[in-house]
């Protein structure tokens, strides 16, 4: 019976859903956190490991010869050397498309929430405003239909065509810039390089996976090739950001908005520049986080080592 280790198990499961379907793939360990000291004493008996945010670097992969597959509970796999893995012949994997409803549904939430200024407007009339107000419909600032509007897409992968696809329902104009538009060519989205989608967006949403090329790409220099009343939505990665420079363009007003479910560091121990900002949304990193999307992560998991223990991994990450 293989061991199985799951470093950090509880924002993926945190007592509502079960872990049965990984139990039933030989004795497992769960821990809901697992502190960088305790990584490899926790992995030291393990055949398998899955890992959310809980980092697998050379360093701890060569105090690990058991080990032979690394299974990540999430589709990036920036925790894992992965280089270092191959070079011991561990298997790396993780899981795909599994949280795309969940985290366009959670881009439309903050869209709408900048868009139609729910919250200030619950707010105001809770403390009595509504009741103040000589007329019996009133707006604290404008708000806008989204029908018409353009909405920019940045990486085109699962939740990237998810997001163009509820676009595509309210009425939108939808841009995409992405590394393989000939791959994910499909009708009513057009494809511009990243100067025409900053420049054409009214809403512009970030989904490409952070890398070397794009860390920062969303500084003071692209924010001021942006409309002044676009917004900028990102569930992505808050590398892709360059907090003080965004903060910035929200003070002048080289943007309207922003909607973020991710920050350079988190949880922000030492706080962001971009607390407490006017037309500035941010979400704990949970827009994946939905029941039905945790469940099927949990569901794909145990797939993934279905797969590697019958001989035939699955999800393999190659680089």
């Amino acid at each position: 019976m293989k061991n199985i280790v799951i470093l950090d198990g509880y924002t993926a499961n945190p007592g509502d859903l079960s872990w049965e379907p990984l139990e039933a793939l030989g004795h497992l360990t769960v821990f809901d956190r697992t502190p960088p000291s305790l990584v490899a004493e926790r992995a030291a008996n393990a055949d398998i490991v899955l890992t959310n945010k809980a980092v697998l670097d050379a360093a701890t992969l060569a105090q690990l010869p058991k080990l032979r597959l690394i299974s990540v509970l999430a589709t990036g796999y920036n925790v894992v050397d992965v280089a270092a893995a191959r070079g011991q012949r561990i298997t790396v994997c993780n899981v795909r498309g599994y949280a795309a409803n969940a985290v366009a549904q959670h881009v439309f939430a903050l869209i709408l929430a900048l868009t139609n200024r729910i919250a200030e407007h619950n707010q105001h009339a809770s403390v009595g405003g509504w009741a103040a107000s000589l007329d019996w419909s009133y707006t604290l600032a404008p708000i806008w239909e989204l029908a018409g509007k353009t909405m920019g897409i940045y990486g085109f992968g699962q939740i990237g065509q998810r997001v163009a696809d509820i676009a595509l329902a309210f009425g939108m104009r939808v841009l995409a810039n992405h590394k393989h538009p000939e791959r994910d060519r499909r009708a009513g989205v057009d494809f511009v390089s990243f100067d025409e989608l900053l420049s054409q967006s009214d809403i512009l949403s970030l989904h490409a996976p952070l890398s070397a090329e794009n860390q920062g790409i969303v500084n003071l220099g692209t924010l001021a090739k942006m409309r002044p009343a676009a917004l900028l939505i990102n569930t992505g990665r808050g590398g892709l950001v360059v907090e003080a420079d965004l903060k910035k363009a929200l003070e002048v007003g080289l943007i309207a908005g922003v909607g973020l479910d991710v920050l350079m560091e988190e949880p922000p121990r030492k706080g962001s520049p971009l607390f407490g900002l006017p037309n500035c949304f941010v979400t704990p990193h949970n827009a994946w986080a939905t029941r039905e999307a945790r469940q099927q992560m949990i569901e794909e998991s145990a797939e993934n080592l279905r797969a590697f223990l019958a001989g035939r991994p699955r999800n393999v990450v190659d680089s």
